[in-house]
């Protein structure tokens, strides 16, 4: 079962008051780029995301706006700003640590919201049934060849109507593995 496995960077997803706060009152964001899932897409405003120990500047944000604001880094991205994020899911934040925001117009502190992604599959309803695999299932996926062959255990499936196929690895997964871009991977189950 192959799968399209891509690299997701440092990146930060807004609630429509962060926008605000960081890019002004009337403040949209406006898609540089569409993402492999529908409707999602990267945008032009970038943030500086503050931890205790330092800064990453121009990190991207990702649209639409969502209900929490949430940062979601590689370990070593966190590491180097002084934070300890947990492995999470996408939305997961209940006591995760926070940090600052840094916009044109503003800053925003937030409470909780700073993660590491959980290495997961997007499915569509259509494309689980077709590889027989279950919302929240979890499976192992083969990526890479020769000297950098790798396989990702604890991956969940995570299905919707809305998802397209895709594996979302983070960077420093994808250099562990010597990926050098988007690849096709094989689900273990």
């Amino acid at each position: 079962m192959k799968i399209m496995v891509e690299t997701s960077a440092r990146h930060v997803h807004v609630t429509k008051e962060d926008l605000a706060t960081l890019f002004g009152p009337d403040a949209k964001l406006t898609n540089k780029k569409d993402l492999s899932q529908p409707g999602q897409f990267a945008c032009y405003e970038r943030v500086t995301v503050v931890g205790p120990k330092g800064e990453l500047p121009n990190v991207s944000i990702l649209g639409p706006e969502r209900k929490q604001t949430q940062v979601e880094l590689s370990l070593t991205d966190a590491r180097k700003i002084g934070i300890v994020p947990p492995i999470r899911e996408s939305g997961d934040l209940e006591g995760t640590p926070g940090c600052k925001l840094i916009g044109p117009a503003g800053e925003v502190e937030i409470s909780c919201g700073v993660i590491a992604a959980k290495r997961h599959i997007h499915m569509s309803l259509e494309s689980a049934k077709e590889y027989n695999l279950q919302d929240k299932q979890v499976v192992s996926v083969k990526v890479g060849a020769n000297e950098r062959e790798l396989t990702f255990g604890d991956v969940v499936v995570r299905v919707r109507a809305d998802f397209a196929p895709a594996m979302h690895i983070d960077t420093d997964e994808a250099n562990a593995a010597g990926l050098p871009g988007t690849v096709d991977g094989e689900i273990i189950a």
